[in-house]
C-alpha cells in the first residue's frame, strides 16, 4: 500500500490541528494573523535548545 493510498483511506479521522504561537506575553492562533503576519510567521526559523 502506498503513502498516499493510506492517507486516502485515513482521510476521515483527521482533524484540524490549531497552532499557537507567542506574540507579545501572551498565546494566539497563527490561523488568526493578517496576510503580513502569516508570511512572518512562515520565516521565522526554529531552534533546539541545548
Amino acid at each position: 500500500m502506498t503513502k498516499s493510498n493510506l492517507l486516502n483511506i485515513l482521510h476521515a479521522k483527521r482533524q484540524k490541528c490549531i497552532v499557537y504561537t507567542r506574540v507579545m506575553g501572551y498565546h494566539r492562533p497563527v490561523e488568526s494573523f493578517n496576510i503580513g503576519k502569516t508570511g512572518e510567521h512562515k520565516q521565522r526559523k526554529q531552534f533546539i535548545e541545548q
